[in-house]
Order: structure tokens, then sequence, then C-alpha cells
């Protein structure tokens, strides 16, 4: 994979929800387009069409049209997000990684949160699949939603210098998605750059988490900057030595 030691920046996604999925797609697009090249940017869990379970087949028929449109929109940006897909006769909730005009990773959500009745309408990933993938010289892990609350998972983490964490996580749960992201960024001394929904009905705590746990969240901007900068992860890794390479 292509190495780089340009600058980056690091960008978390704060928007709502509608039920007009094309809205969603161009005030996504309009959000990426305002950033600069060389950033790396994480939208909320499914946030062009939400959990739409009543138009089902409309959910999955738009995400075809979604995924050309942010091919188009990745050139010299990293872009991570989710989108519902059949594949054969299961349909899961797949992470997907953009770049330069590719899809160049995707991740079906292993970990299905069934209190939300998920497992009724989407297929399970497999834990063996969750990995570090190395984009433009950036090792990224990706965290959906759910997947934040096993610890098994925050052990293959482990290494990552950025861990995305798209979510669509309920309000009521709020400190908990907080202190999570806060928490997977001191253990694994890594940037954290964590996504929820502004939907009423979720946290609205996307956000940025540095090496050190400095949390900066979105509060009311719709598009976070933090500066990425490796050297920090080192210095971080060095300074409290856990056994963590990198």
């Amino acid at each position: 994979m292509m190495t780089s030691k340009e600058h980056y920046n690091l960008i978390s996604l704060l928007f709502e929800t509608t039920s007009d999925y094309e809205k969603n797609l161009q005030t996504l697009l309009s959000l990426i387009k305002a950033t600069d090249d060389k950033s790396l940017i994480v939208a909320p869990e499914v946030c062009l069409t939400g959990y739409d379970y009543e138009h089902f087949e409309d959910m999955l028929a738009f995400s075809h049209r979604a995924i050309e449109a942010l091919k188009a929109a990745s050139h010299r940006k990293i872009i991570i997000m989710t989108l519902l897909e059949r594949r054969g006769n299961k349909v899961y909730n797949f992470a997907k990684i953009f770049h330069n005009g590719e899809v160049v990773y995707e991740q079906a959500k292993a970990r299905l949160f069934r209190f939300g009745d998920e497992h009724k309408y989407i297929d399970e990933g497999s834990d063996d699949l969750f990995k570090i993938l190395s984009v433009d010289g950036i090792k990224i892990a990706i965290f959906i939603c759910f997947e934040l609350r096993f610890k098994e998972l925050w052990m293959k983490s482990e290494g990552a210098d950025v861990i995305a964490v798209p979510a669509w996580w309920g309000e009521s749960r709020t400190e908990h998605y907080r202190a999570l992201t806060q928490s997977l960024a001191i253990v694994n001394q890594c940037y954290v750059v964590a996504s929820d929904s502004k939907n009423a009905e979720c946290t609205k705590m996307s956000g940025i988490i540095t090496p050190m746990g400095e949390e900066h969240r979105n509060r009311e901007s719709a598009s976070l900057v933090v500066e990425y900068n490796k050297k920090d992860i080192t210095l971080m890794r060095r300074y409290m030595d856990v056994g963590i390479d990198g």
C-alpha cells in the first residue's frame, strides 16, 4: 500500500439523517467537498438511509448509487462510512473505506445490536475479518457502533494509528459512547475518530480523541477537524510503554 508523509487532517462528521436518501447523500458530499485534500473523514453509521426497515429494498438499491458518488468524491481523501448491501442471499452492514476513486476495504458488521432487532434484517459478519489496514501510510481499524463494546475486538485493533467508529448510538447511553471512545484512544495510544448521528434518538457525540486521551467533540459543528500527527502516537507509546509497537 502506498506510503505518504504528507499532512493529513482527521474529520468527524455530525449531521441528521432524513427520510430523503438523496438529500442525505448531497449533505454528505457537500461536507466531504468542503474538506481539504489529504483528509480522513468518518461519517455516522448508515447516515444515508438510517435503519429504514420499512423500505428495505429501497435502502439496498440506493447503496449502489451512493457508492459510485463516494468513489468520485474520494480522490486524495479517505472516506469511512457504512452502507447496507446484499451479497448473494444475505444482507450486511458494510463499513467501507473509499480512497482515490476506489473502495479499498470493506468490513461487515460482526456484532449486531439485537436490542434494535438488527439480526432480524441483517446478517452478521465475522470477527475473523476484523483487521488493521494501511491506507496512504495510515494504519486504520474500524469499529461499527455496537462492536465498540467487545474487548476481543479492542485487542485486534492494537497498533492502529487511527480507529474509526461510525455509529448510530442510542441517546440514553450517551455517556457509554463518550467513555468508550475516549478509553479506546487511551488504551491503544492512537487517534479515535468517532461519528454518531445528529438524529434525536442518537448521542450526537461525534468527536476526535488524541493519543493522549484529549477529547475534541463536534458539539454543534457538522465537521470537526483535528490535525493528524504520527509523532504524537510514537511519543505516547514511548513515554507510556505498554508494549504497543509503532
